[in-house]
């Protein structure tokens, strides 16, 4: 046996592979991380202007909004400020500009992103001091006093998501010999119960948020589409499963989801894919839950259906390549 062929069969070999993809681990999750969320830049923000026609100085502060922000804005104009505030309940704008006895009324909107409005506070007074114009910062939507800084909602799928998966990597584990009906129903089962006890601890417990009825379903649905997710994972690629489970829903998934840094300011790749991925959907769910309520959004729910039934699909279909099952456990007769 050559020396090759000795080290593959030691101990070694396994701890070195290991070893190495830990450490690859460690730096593709720092830089996506750092990449993503550390420097957030502006990309075509979407601005409302409220009034027509557009005056000269407000079509001056636009510009100078602009210099300011390093970026080129998405103008939406309105005729009057109903009907942006509107489009600001509906998402379609992230704040508004227009024009008010000689000044300029800048409406913003935490709970839209608040990584934004905080961008736009800053931003915009600069902007009306270039031009020599009075600024007037409002907040149309503020955050919760519970969660000021807009990071709970966040926190809450990130919970729904790696407890989901997580729980069903210690189902392969611990429970190895359930069927794939079984499994699937287990799934669901810790799903609906992790769900509820999330939501009642950050609503009830800590009062940090507000959440109505529908979040339980959405925590659900998360914590299942991760769960099912992996178990797919699990099914292709035994063992190794859990690689390309946090790659999708932790590396990519998360820092994209719009949670931490609003997807305008996000690299706009990421803010375009993130909303097709199980964390986008379910912070932006969340999001029109909490604050939007009167204007739900059914892309989340699609997305994270759409996941949580290829899955689940996918694994029935294949189920027979799936580790667990009585079949594969039970002992040979004597």
């Amino acid at each position: 046996m050559s020396r090759w062929q000795a080290f593959k069969h030691s101990p070694y070999y396994a701890a070195v592979v290991i070893s190495l993809l830990a450490a690859v681990g460690a730096a593709v999750f720092a830089g996506a991380y750092t990449y993503a969320l550390a420097n957030p830049t502006p990309h075509r923000m979407p601005v409302a202007v409220a009034g027509e026609p557009e005056s000269a100085r407000t079509t001056a502060y636009v510009s100078a909004l602009e210099e300011a922000l390093h970026t080129t804005l998405r103008i939406h104009t309105y005729p009057d400020y109903p009907q942006a505030v509107d489009a600001v309940e509906r998402q379609r704008v992230f704040a508004i500009v227009r024009e008010r006895d000689d000044a300029i009324d800048l409406s913003v909107s935490s709970a839209s992103g608040a990584s934004v409005a905080e961008l736009l506070k800053t931003a915009g007074p600069a902007a009306g001091h270039k031009i020599g114009a009075q600024v007037t910062v409002t907040d149309l939507k503020p955050l919760h006093s519970g969660d000021p800084r807009g990071l709970a909602l966040f926190y809450i799928t990130l919970a729904a998501v790696i407890i989901g998966f997580l729980g069903t990597i210690q189902l392969s584990v611990h429970a190895s010999r359930l069927t794939p009906g079984e499994r699937i129903v287990a799934v669901a089962g810790f799903s609906a119960l992790g769900g509820f006890l999330i939501a009642a601890t950050v609503d009830w417990i800590l009062d940090a948020v507000p959440l109505p009825l529908i979040s339980w379903l959405q925590l659900m649905l998360t914590m299942f589409t991760a769960g099912m997710v992996f178990t797919v994972f699990n099914t292709f690629f035994g063992r190794w499963a859990l690689l390309p489970t946090w790659a999708l829903l932790v590396i990519l998934g998360n820092p994209a989801s719009g949670g931490p840094v609003s997807w305008p300011l996000l690299p706009a790749a990421l803010g375009i894919l993130g909303r097709w991925l199980p964390p986008g959907a379910s912070v932006n769910a969340l999001h029109n839950a909490v604050y939007f309520h009167g204007y739900q959004h059914l892309q989340p729910y699609l997305v994270l259906l759409g996941w949580a039934l290829v899955s689940s699909v996918i694994f029935w279909t294949w189920r027979t390549r799936h580790p667990g099952g009585r079949e594969k456990h039970e002992s040979p007769a004597l």
